[in-house]
């Protein structure tokens, strides 16, 4: 019997809305479940715009949705206010797609490094040379950046020194919403394998958002893809080639691989979105999918299992077509 999984955190039915220019609302998030897990990676994909940092905004409570719960040890952080809130923010910490836009420009490293461990009490002031020693040696990079400045460090070591912060309070869960996006290639993969070494050490769980279909698939254990604000499919990053969706299909087709098939004609996605607000009834994928049918225009498909672990919403595998 295999062993049941730790729930860190769990987003239930979540659905977050803006005002939008003239009047209406555009909906980033619309009926989002997800659940991470102590010691995994899930990985969320999709286009611009589909919903992703909100979502992460609203994990970090950052933002609040207007429905739904997100449920940290049984205790729905979007209702939590003062002492109950800043306790809990330390258990759940967040590595941004800009480090240097997050670090403050007249703040040292050693500073910046350590002001989460000074703002709950866990060290001294006279103990901040020693911790930030500690967390930049955990990161890979030498003492003596503690006495740098943020412009002073490249993207990559800005970004380990980023992540040195979010580790600093030993979280449960760590998100990184598209921390590794600016970096250079080979960077990219070192600043992946820290966080994967870090991840097994502390056995924390990781939220990873990303356009880069590869790059979750190489480094998550999940992955749930978003489409127009909601999941259209969830399922193991290592069964990812099994994927049924026609919008996952087709972003697994554009991954570019040295060991691809040249020959194969690409199945590409040639039609624009709808507009944010002219959003039709049914599947939110309808006016991009060349095998949409009737049912697919008047009714939105749920997300269902369709095999272990696995879970699509699509009207076309529930029809055992997909």
């Amino acid at each position: 019997m295999p062993e049941e999984k730790s729930l860190i955190l769990e987003a239930r039915h979540v659905t977050r809305r803006f005002p939008a220019p003239g009047g209406g609302a555009r909906t980033a998030c619309d009926d989002v479940s997800l659940k991470f897990y102590r010691g995994e990676t899930l990985g969320l994909i999709g286009e611009s715009g589909c919903g992703k940092s909100t979502l992460m905004r609203l994990l970090v409570r950052l933002d609040v949705p207007d429905e739904g719960e997100i449920l940290y040890q049984g205790k729905d952080l979007a209702r939590m206010k003062g002492e109950a809130l800043r306790q809990a923010r330390q258990h759940i910490q967040m590595v941004f797609q800009d480090p240097g836009g997050s670090f403050h420009p007249r703040m040292k490293i050693r500073d910046m490094v350590c002001e989460p461990l000074l703002n709950f009490g866990r060290i001294r002031p006279t103990e901040k040379d020693a911790a930030a020693r500690q967390l930049l040696e955990a990161v890979g990079l030498p003492a003596e950046v503690a006495d740098r400045f943020p412009h002073k460090l490249s993207g990559g070591q800005q970004q380990r020194a980023a992540i040195a912060r979010a580790i600093a309070l030993e979280p449960e869960m760590i998100v990184m919403d598209e921390a590794t996006c600016a970096l250079d290639a080979s960077v990219q993969k070192t600043v992946m394998e820290l966080v994967c070494r870090l991840q097994r050490e502390k056995n924390i769980a990781i939220g990873l958002v990303a356009h880069d279909l590869g790059l979750v698939q190489a480094f998550a254990h999940r992955v749930a893809v978003m489409y127009r604000g909601g999941i259209v499919e969830i399922l193991p990053a290592k069964g990812i080639e099994k994927a049924r969706h026609p919008y996952t299909r087709a972003l697994l087709d554009a991954v570019f691989d040295l060991k691809m098939d040249f020959t194969k004609k690409i199945d590409r996605i040639d039609i624009e979105p709808f507009g944010a607000l002219d959003v039709p009834r049914g599947c939110a994928f309808q006016t991009r999918c060349r095998r949409c049918t009737g049912i697919c225009q008047r009714e939105r498909p749920a997300l269902l299992p369709v095999g272990e672990g696995h879970e699509v919403a699509c009207h076309l595998c529930r029809q055992g077509s997909g």
